[in-house]
């Protein structure tokens, strides 16, 4: 039985990429909602809609578990999810507890969608962390587009962040949180208006390893091979062409990460 994931459209890439190298042993089914892209500004009902329709589909297609590969989601609707499915379900939030654990307290930039920052599930995490007074937040919608049209360093991706940043000091902070799966394809760019040594932090390889725990403990790991299939709303694109979108992609971010070991 496979894993199922799903994201708004590839973003999520960022966290099967993780499980693909640390629980190999297993057979995937990756659901971008390309027809309903980005949840980012959508209403919480709408995004709650959609994720209810995007795990009846993975446990129709026999999926044993279900990983919320979008912090928007899982800040909209993971508890309902959980309430209303029987299958484990694990979702992905901002990497703020590592990042306030690894800094000490000191100033930190969460980046994420509007959606993500209003919701009250963000809010809490960072006010049980007491964290109020250091961490920022900031909308970056845009990017998600960006990153769907694989478009990682252009002009327009500079001026976007450098206009998005004008009310900011990078200078300021230890630690850049990537609030949204979609981001990480940013954190080259990124990282070149943070001085060094800002740390740049995401929740991708945390989720992975909450799936992998999850897994052996329930007794289900293993029984498969690391097969992806691909599957896409609204029609466009094919499930081909985006398959091979998604092996550019996973590509991608493993030269990324060899780049930064």
């Amino acid at each position: 039985m496979p894993i199922g994931f799903f994201d708004s459209g590839l973003g999520g890439l960022t966290v099967l990429e993780k499980a693909l190298r640390i629980i190999p042993d297993e057979d995937y089914v990756y659901y971008a909602d390309e027809a309903n892209i980005p949840y980012g500004e959508k209403t919480p009902e709408q995004i709650a809609q959609y994720a209810r329709e995007a795990v009846e589909c993975l446990r129709d297609r026999g999926c044993k578990a279900v990983v919320i590969a979008c912090n928007t989601a899982t800040s909209v609707a993971v508890e309902e999810l959980r309430q209303r499915f029987s299958l484990p379900i694990v979702g992905i939030e901002p990497a703020v507890k590592p990042a306030v654990e690894q800094t000490g307290h000191r100033r930190i930039l969460v980046m994420a969608t509007p959606v993500t920052i209003r919701e009250s599930r963000l809010k809490g995490l960072i006010a049980s962390l007491d964290a109020e007074d250091t961490v920022d937040l900031l909308a970056m919608p845009e990017l998600v587009r960006f990153c769907e049209r694989e478009e990682y360093d252009s002009p327009a991706v500079r001026d976007y962040i450098r206009g998005r940043l004008r009310d900011k000091d990078p200078a300021a902070y230890s630690a850049l949180v990537l609030g949204c799966t979609h981001f990480n394809h940013f954190r080259a760019v990124l990282g070149d208006f943070f001085p060094e040594p800002v740390r740049i932090i995401d929740g991708s390889m945390g989720t992975a390893r909450r799936l992998r725990k999850l897994l052996e403990q329930r007794g289900i790991r293993g029984g498969g091979s690391g097969r992806v299939e691909y599957l896409v709303t609204g029609g466009e694109p094919a499930p081909e062409a985006l398959a091979a979108r998604a092996g550019r992609l996973l590509d991608r971010l493993k030269r990324m990460e060899k780049e930064e070991s």
